[in-house]
């Protein structure tokens, strides 16, 4: 009976847990991410799948052997957990317009510098894979230059692109190393 109660107290947590993150999305990107009976429903999904591993976790008493939490193909979305939130860390300075975690693509409003008030730049981060590897990451860019009044499609550096790529893995593999050591 016990391991009853922990089980529906486990799945309560998740239920907040999930919510709670799904509203916390929604207020960073100030427009409204899903409707709450859709964020209900969105986290009831995830029941089942806390039950089987909450019964499973129940088995006669035999040690069983850790799981390596911080391999290079963690996920909870459809994409590495690390590169995700990599990414969002490295871009947390630019307006977000869009994010899909199970699709891996996060793009940017236009974002114009204090510095360089004449310039503004869009990015578009698409992650490709589970795994934490160099080509599982594009960025595309777009710079616009404001000429009388109109912004006007300007060329991107190729290595402004990669070298945000490599800020963006570095930080994963940052992040990843952290999980390791604890």
């Amino acid at each position: 009976m016990a391991g009853m109660h922990a089980a529906a107290c486990a799945l309560r947590a998740l239920h907040y847990r999930t919510l709670h993150s799904i509203f916390r999305q929604s207020a960073q990107k100030r427009e409204p991410f899903m409707s709450f009976s859709a964020a209900i429903r969105a986290s009831l999904r995830l029941a089942p799948v806390v039950a089987l591993g909450l019964l499973a976790a129940c088995g006669g008493g035999k040690s069983r052997p850790k799981a390596d939490l911080a391999a290079s193909k963690v996920t909870t979305i459809g994409v590495n957990s690390y590169l995700w939130r990599a990414t969002l860390e490295t871009i947390s300075f630019m307006p977000l317009l869009q994010t899909d975690s199970n699709g891996g693509v996060i793009v940017t409003d236009w974002y114009i510098n204090p510095k360089s008030p004449g310039e503004r730049m869009k990015l578009t981060v698409s992650i490709l894979d589970q795994d934490l590897r160099a080509d599982a990451l594009r960025v595309a860019a777009s710079r616009q230059t404001n000429q009388g009044g109109q912004w006007i499609e300007a060329p991107v550096q190729a290595a402004t692109t990669q070298k945000l790529e490599e800020i963006i893995l570095t930080r994963a593999r940052d992040l990843r190393r952290m999980a390791v050591n604890g």
